[in-house]
């Protein structure tokens, strides 16, 4: 099933600029021995009269803009939302490509970051201050930033993976602690099926971010890549294959189900009780609230279960950052915007209680505005705090590949099918690692 019209289609302005790069032609990139921003350098480009030009999707971020430009009068940033997911990178690697139109600062997903470091299309924050802020990051989110000396782009939001569950569809079930292991999930979705229909959650057929996150939090290493040619692709080792399989018999017995999520059939299982838990990050909680409104009081949350009992481990799924890309011509102060912006208390603070996004920052998970905040649609629990605790256990050594929009459409064609069908995701996952090294090995990858 490998390399499909359709996926060719959807993937080609990625594979382009790849094929490009390895070609040793790439559209733009660092200086060489850039040194470090000296103190009179950034007070002169601050107090510059300059328009920056900002892509992003986070709703109403005209307000911690605006705090920015409060700070410095002199800047002018233009907010632009040119789309969501693949057609805000689409549109991205175009302009990159193109040699005009893109912006100074864009916001980028985690996964997306080696891409955009493969074309030399980001700019090393370093120089410019930003390796100073490390230990104001929780390790693992700086880590997916900066794996090396570089800085490409500065932490916004975080999804340490948690479960939330309905705390009447358990106890109807005779269940009167969250599972604690994936062995008593197991037995407890057997138990809430029996004894109200419901399923203990939904494994969605297409979403290939959850199921990574299993992976994560399991210490797997599905992915790696070297900064340069080199890519390691290990999504069929034994340990994926023990998770999948797992999920095969719940799914096969009917305990757990495959709709595929963030659509309307789901949002009223979730509404309705059809799901009586959800297994999702860290914004999950907020957005749940919003779309079951009327189960308000009824749902709690807890650690995802653990491979043993007394472990302590959760994985990611989700999550963006703010990078400058190496094209503009205003670098220093695109730099300030992306450290201001989700560096700065208030601007930091606005991002976690006006728009809900979950901070990656230790100040704002340590706040108490923020953290003791009291959750009456979760029962009156403290679930900032808890996502707090969850994320200081999310492994630091995780990695992508340069290509993970083909790899996440890649998952839907090969591993998201057999799910919807009820088949073995195990095998599933042999048809996934075939795709990708081949995928890998036509751009011009060596794979270890």
């Amino acid at each position: 099933m490998r390399n499909t019209a359709q996926r060719r289609a959807a993937l080609i302005a990625g594979a382009a600029l790849t094929a490009l790069v390895l070609a040793g032609c790439t559209p733009g990139g660092q200086e060489e021995g850039t040194g470090p921003i000296t103190d009179e350098q950034r007070e002169e480009a601050l107090s510059t009269p300059t328009e920056l030009t900002f892509w992003t999707w986070v709703p109403n971020i005209e307000d911690e803009v605006a705090l920015f430009e409060e700070k410095y009068p002199e800047i002018d940033v233009k907010v632009e939302n040119v789309g969501q997911g693949l057609p805000h990178y689409q549109k991205l690697r175009s302009a990159l490509e193109a040699g005009e139109g893109a912006p100074d600062v864009a916001q980028i997903e985690y996964q997306h970051i080696p891409s955009f470091v493969l074309s030399e299309a980001l700019l090393d924050l370093a120089p410019y201050g930003a390796d100073e802020l490390a230990d104001d990051y929780v390790g693992w989110a700086w880590n997916q930033v900066s794996p090396g000396d570089e800085v490409w782009s500065i932490p916004q939001d975080v999804g340490p993976m948690g479960n939330l569950y309905r705390e009447d569809l358990l106890t109807q079930a005779g269940i009167t602690e969250p599972p604690e292991t994936w062995e008593d999930y197991a037995t407890a979705a057997q138990a809430v099926k029996d004894a109200t229909g419901s399923y203990i959650s939904n494994l969605g057929a297409t979403q290939a971010g959850q199921m990574i996150g299993f992976f994560w939090q399991d210490g797997l290493k599905p992915f790696g890549y070297d900064g340069k040619e080199t890519v390691s692709i290990d999504v069929n080792s034994d340990g994926a294959k023990e998770i999948a399989s797992y999920w095969t018999d719940l799914i096969q017995k009917d305990l757990v189900s495959t709709d595929v999520d963030f659509t309307d059939q789901w949002y009223q299982g979730l509404s309705n009780g059809k799901y009586a838990g959800w297994l999702t990050a860290a914004w999950g909680p907020v957005f749940l609230q919003g779309t079951a409104e009327n189960t308000s009081g009824l749902w709690r949350a807890a650690p995802l279960p653990q491979t043993e009992a007394g472990a302590s481990a959760s994985g990611n799924w989700g999550g963006s950052s703010d990078a400058v890309l190496s094209t503009s011509k205003n670098p220093i102060a695109a730099a300030e915007l992306a450290m201001f912006l989700n560096h700065d208390e208030e601007s930091a603070m606005q991002f976690a209680t006006q728009q809900f996004l979950y901070p990656p920052q230790v100040s704002v998970l340590e706040n108490p505005e923020f953290a003791d905040l009291e959750s009456e649609f979760y029962g009156g629990q403290q679930v900032n705090k808890l996502f707090a605790e969850i994320s200081e256990t999310v492994d630091t050594d995780f990695q992508w590949l340069p290509f993970m929009d083909y790899a996440y459409a890649s998952y839907e064609e090969n591993v998201g099918t057999v799910i919807a069908a009820k088949g073995d995701i195990a095998d599933a996952l042999d048809a996934w690692q075939d795709d990708l090294v081949g995928y890998a090995e036509d751009q011009g990858f060596t794979v270890e």
